[in-house]
């Protein structure tokens, strides 16, 4: 066990030796790929989607999903809005999306059965291209390799104490702990704030904020019964929507001051 816990101390270290701040303010820990790695492997996932998964040919659903994409990205610093983002609509029955680096955005069709309207369909979008500005996916990458170090080492530590088995063994005790206890942790907190900067950048084009409540009331109502939340990547649905209910109401003067300027998504 201290074995473990000294490994875990290296990682932690050798993590910490990048830091940055998310849209939010809260202190991150980057830094173990480029952007341009990142781009690169954003680009590699979403080839390999796009060959594993079959693409729509319903033009009229391509075009309102590019519409909603194209409408929110506009939103983005002119860096980050400048990559050229491309738009895949899969059929698949999940009612889910995906945003990675290199401006790349997977929708699936089976979104259409929760998300009702342009506006809910923008709290979908906005969501996942919240995750890439704010840096989920180099957090995420970087956190991984610190606990891979940290069983790496730890298995080490105690294969010249106590032999092969019992390292083994530890290496799998250890990588359940570091999964419930310190990535998927992380992996709630990215989802809340990948919330936190979806609602407002659909705000900030001209989709409603307040229907992000009602798409999630719409999720909770399709997907049934679901893991415990200590257990999950997401945070508890009932505590998401009063959060995002919260948020609303703030945010109804930039979504009003967005209207007045102009930005009125006409998608479908």
């Amino acid at each position: 066990m201290k074995a473990l816990l000294l490994a875990t101390a290296i990682a932690a270290a050798v993590v910490a030796c990048a830091t940055t701040t998310s849209p939010t303010g809260r202190r991150q820990y980057v830094g173990a790929v480029s952007q341009q790695q990142l781009n690169q492997l954003g680009a590699q996932a979403f080839a390999e989607a796009k060959a594993k998964t079959p693409q729509s040919s319903d033009a009229r659903q391509t075009g309102y999903v590019r519409c909603v994409v194209n409408a929110v990205v506009a939103q983005l610093p002119p860096a980050q809005r400048s990559v050229g983002w491309e738009t895949a609509l899969f059929v698949d029955q999940q009612p889910n999306a995906f945003a990675l680096p290199g401006g790349k955005v997977g929708i699936y069709t089976g979104i259409f059965r929760v998300a009702q309207n342009q506006d809910q369909l923008a709290t979908v979008i906005a969501h996942e291209i919240g995750h890439v500005v704010s840096n989920h996916h180099d957090e995420r990458i970087t956190r991984q390799l610190g606990a891979q170090t940290a069983l790496g080492i730890g298995g080490a530590l105690l294969g010249s104490r106590v032999g092969a088995g019992a390292a083994q063994t530890a290496g799998q005790l250890g990588g359940a702990l570091l999964q419930s206890t310190f990535l998927l942790p992380g992996s709630r907190q990215q989802e809340s704030e990948a919330d936190v900067v979806g609602q407002r950048l659909m705000a900030e084009a001209g989709f409603n904020p307040e229907q992000s409540v009602a798409l999630w009331q719409n999720m909770i109502a399709a997907s049934g019964s679901r893991a415990p939340e200590w257990l999950s990547t997401h945070p508890d649905p009932r505590a998401r929507i009063a959060e995002l209910q919260a948020r609303a109401a703030g945010l109804m003067p930039v979504y009003q001051q967005a209207r007045a300027a102009g930005r009125r998504p006409a998608c479908g």
